[in-house]
C-alpha cells in the first residue's frame, strides 16, 4: 500500500479510519522520504525511526479494534523546542542534551489525538532568527530552491511539510517563526491566540510572545492539527475559550471589512517592502475584493509597539541562556542578546508587560472599523543560505528587520494570525500574506483563508523534487 505524498492530514486520517492504508505503511513511507531527503533538505534534528514504527503498530491495533481518534496513526513532526519523552530538546543549540522524561503538553495532546511523532525538526538557536542554520546541525534548505532558506525559526517543520515528508507539523512563533517560514515555503501557517496550544512545561515562552502553531499545505489540515494540539495544562496562565477551527473551514465568512496594511510597523531600523512582494499582496487584496469583501488601505495604530517587544524577547533569551547546559557553545549574538535581556529584565520588562493592555485597547479599537487586517508576512523573498549566518549582532538585526518587519506585533498582542500563500516572485520563490484578527478570531481568519484557497488552489502547486543523496547540507 502506497500513499501519495500529496495526501494531506484530513485525507490521511480518513484513509486510516476507512482501513485503506495502515499506520505502519504510512510511517514507513514518511521515514523513507525523510531519510532520502535528509542530505539535501536537512529538515530533521531527530528521526524517531524505531519509536515511530512501534507507535504506528499500536495505532493499527487500535484502528482494528474500532477505536477512532482525530489523528489516529497519522505521522506528524514537531519542532525541536518541544519536549518529546525519551528525546533531547536541544532547541538549535550545540552539545549533547539529555533525553527529557515527559512530553510537553502540546505533544501530549497530539498523542492523545492518535498522532505518531516521526521526528523533531530543525530550528535556529533558541528560535531567534528567520533562517534555520547553525553549527549544531548545518543548514536546512528550502524545497522550492535549495540555495535559499526556508525561513525560521520553524524552518525544519516548514521544509518537511513543503517537501511532502509529513502532511503537517507543529512550529512555534515568537516574532513570526511559523508565519515567516510558511510564507517562504508556500504553506498555511497558523499563529493562534496565546494559550490556544499550550507551551507547557513553560507557562509562558519568551515572556508570553512565543506561541505554538501549525504548518500545513491546506487550511483544513492546519486547522485539524490546531484542534488536535489545542488545550491547556492545569497550570497554564493563559486559557482562552475553546474554538472549533475545523468547523470554520466550510463556513462563509460573510462580507468583511478588510484593512490592507502595507507599511512596516514601527522599527528602530529601516525596512522597505520590496515591490515584487507588494504586488503579490495587492493581488490578494484584489481577489478578496472580487469575493465581495470591502478592502481599503489602512494601518493599525501600532505606535511605539516595538519598545514593548525588545524587553520581552531579550529577557526570554536571557532565561534560556541561564538554563543552557553549554553556554560557551552558544552563538555570540545569543550571549549578547541575553546580556541585554539581563539589563531590561527588571523595570523595562514590567513596563513592557503592562503596556500590552493599552495596546489591546488601542489596536482593538481598530477592529470596530475593520474585521481583518491583510498585511505582507515578509518584506522580501527568502534570503540565500548563509546570508545572515556569520553577521554580527547589529548587522543580523538590520538584515532581519529589513526582511521580516511585519510579523512581530501580533506576538506582543497575543492575537491570531494566519499566513496564506500569495504566489511567487523572481526565480520561483514563494511569498505570503498575513490575515490578522483580534483576540480569539481564529475561526473568522480560517474561514476567510479557506475561501481564498478555494479560489487560488495553492495546494495544487508543488516544488520540483530535488532530493538526492549527495546534495549538500551545509
Amino acid at each position: 500500500m502506497t500513499h501519495d505524498r500529496s495526501a494531506g492530514l484530513v485525507e490521511t486520517a480518513r484513509a486510516l479510519a476507512d482501513g485503506t492504508i495502515t499506520s505502519r505503511a504510512l510511517v514507513e513511507q514518511a521515514l523513507a522520504r525523510i531519510e532520502t531527503s535528509q542530505a539535501s533538505l536537512n529538515a530533521f534534528r531527530i528521526v524517531r525511526t524505531k519509536a515511530a514504527l512501534a507507535e504506528a503498530e499500536a495505532a493499527d491495533a487500535q484502528l482494528a479494534a474500532g477505536v477512532r481518534k482525530p489523528l489516529l496513526g497519522v505521522p506528524v513532526a514537531v519542532k525541536d523546542d518541544m519536549d518529546v519523552a525519551g528525546e533531547p530538546t536541544a532547541f538549535g543549540c550545540r552539545g549533547e542534551f539529555p533525553a527529557v522524561a515527559r512530553d510537553g503538553e502540546a505533544v501530549r495532546r497530539l498523542r492523545a489525538a492518535g498522532a505518531v511523532i516521526v521526528g523533531k525538526t530543525n530550528t535556529c538557536e533558541f528560535g531567534q532568527w528567520p533562517f534555520t542554520e547553525g553549527p549544531a546541525f548545518g543548514a536546512t534548505r528550502n524545497p522550492w530552491s535549495p540555495e535559499h532558506t526556508p525561513g525560521g525559526s520553524s524552518g525544519g517543520s516548514a521544509a518537511a511539510v513543503a517537501a511532502g515528508l509529513v502532511p503537517a507539523a507543529l512550529g512555534s512563533d515568537g516574532a513570526g517563526s511559523v508565519r515567516i517560514p510558511a510564507s517562504w515555503t508556500h504553506l498555511v501557517g497558523i499563529k493562534p491566540q496565546r494559550g490556544r496550544i499550550s507551551t507547557w512545561p513553560r507557562g509562558e515562552s519568551f515572556q508570553g510572545i512565543t506561541v505554538n502553531g501549525t504548518l500545513a499545505r491546506t487550511v483544513a489540515d492546519a486547522a485539524l492539527l490546531l484542534d488536535a494540539a489545542a488545550g491547556n495544562h492545569a497550570l497554564d496562565p493563559h486559557r482562552p475559550p475553546a474554538v472549533d477551527a475545523s468547523a470554520a473551514i466550510g463556513r462563509d465568512p460573510g462580507r468583511l471589512r478588510i484593512a490592507l496594511a502595507l507599511k512596516p510597523p514601527f522599527t528602530a531600523l529601516p525596512a522597505r517592502l520590496r515591490p515584487e512582494v507588494r504586488a503579490r499582496v495587492v493581488e490578494l487584496a484584489e481577489k478578496l475584493s472580487d469575493l465581495g469583501h470591502t478592502v481599503e488601505e489602512a494601518e493599525p495604530p501600532y505606535g511605539q509597539i516595538g519598545l514593548t517587544f525588545i524587553p520581552r524577547a531579550t529577557a526570554g533569551i536571557a532565561e534560556r541562556v541561564r538554563e543552557a547546559p553549554f553556554p560557551a557553545l552558544l552563538d555570540r549574538r545569543t550571549r549578547d542578546a541575553a546580556r541585554l535581556g539581563g539589563l531590561l529584565g527588571g523595570v523595562p520588562l514590567r513596563v513592557a508587560r503592562r503596556a500590552e493592555a493599552v495596546l489591546h485597547r488601542r489596536i482593538g479599537g481598530f477592529f470596530t472599523s475593520y474585521d481583518v487586517v491583510l498585511a505582507p508576512t515578509t518584506a522580501a523573498p527568502p534570503p540565500r543560505i548563509g546570508a545572515m549566518l556569520e553577521l554580527g549582532g547589529l548587522a543580523t538585526d538590520r538584515a532581519m528587520i529589513a526582511a521580516c518587519p511585519y510579523a512581530w506585533p501580533w506576538n506582543v498582542l497575543g492575537w491570531p494570525g494566519v499566513n496564506v500563500p500569495a504566489g511567487f516572485v523572481g526565480g520561483g520563490l514563494p511569498v505570503g500574506a498575513q490575515l490578522l484578527g483580534p483576540a480569539n478570531s481564529e475561526p473568522l481568519l480560517l474561514s476567510l483563508a479557506a475561501q481564498l484557497e478555494a479560489e487560488l488552489r495553492w495546494p495544487e502547486v508543488w516544488p520540483e523534487p530535488r532530493v538526492s543523496a549527495d546534495s549538500p547540507v551545509a
